[in-house]
């Protein structure tokens, strides 16, 4: 029996604002709130093949307004709600100024996932609501996509290029990656590709 496994793509997935509702510093489970499109968004990609690896900067661990067990907490609800969908979790708990290779846009995350798993980069994907999302996807070498929820529609203003999908929700954006749209409500996305 052949023991070698072809690679598979990935989504690199934004949490706050992209997979969950934004809260500032989210600490409890009881504040956490998946929006109501998330399940079929990653039901899509997982039909589609792809990996769910969630990607998320927890400066709030850092600050010690809470601690990693409380976001281990929260990470654990989220993978209950959606039937244990999610592939993996990655974070970085540094400060902003802390210098350190995980926080987004840099990519110890991503490099941590692909020790883990036999990822597919060309044919991988980075999805999220802010501009350093679509950054860490071009620093990574792969696309881009954002989304409008979270804080997507105040980043869209300030990001130039980079996304080759825009899309209002991560179903959205799940439809436009996986082609399961007759056609893009965004032909410029399409076009760039």
């Amino acid at each position: 029996m052949d023991k070698k496994t072809k690679a598979k793509p990935a989504i690199f997935v934004d949490r706050d604002g992209t997979l969950i509702e934004e809260v500032n510093f989210l600490s409890r489970v009881e504040d956490l709130e998946l929006f109501p499109f998330t399940a079929e968004a990653i039901g899509m990609f997982k039909d589609a093949g792809y990996l769910i690896i969630v990607v998320t900067n927890q400066s709030g661990i850092g600050r010690e307004i809470y601690g990693e067990s409380d976001m281990h907490a929260i990470h654990d609800a989220i993978q209950e709600r959606l039937s244990n969908a999610i592939d993996g979790f990655y974070f970085c708990p540094h400060l902003p100024d802390h210098g350190c290779a995980c926080r987004k846009p840099g990519l110890g995350m991503i490099e941590s996932a692909c020790s883990d798993f036999d990822i597919d980069l060309k044919n991988s994907w980075f999805v999220g609501d802010k501009a350093l999302d679509v950054q860490t996807g071009l620093n990574a070498g792969i696309s881009a996509a954002m989304v409008m929820t979270g804080y997507g529609r105040e980043h869209r203003e300030i990001i130039e290029y980079g996304a080759l999908v825009i899309g209002d929700d991560l179903l959205d954006v799940a439809a436009q990656i996986t082609n399961s749209l007759p056609s893009s409500p965004h032909p410029q996305a399409e076009d760039a590709r």
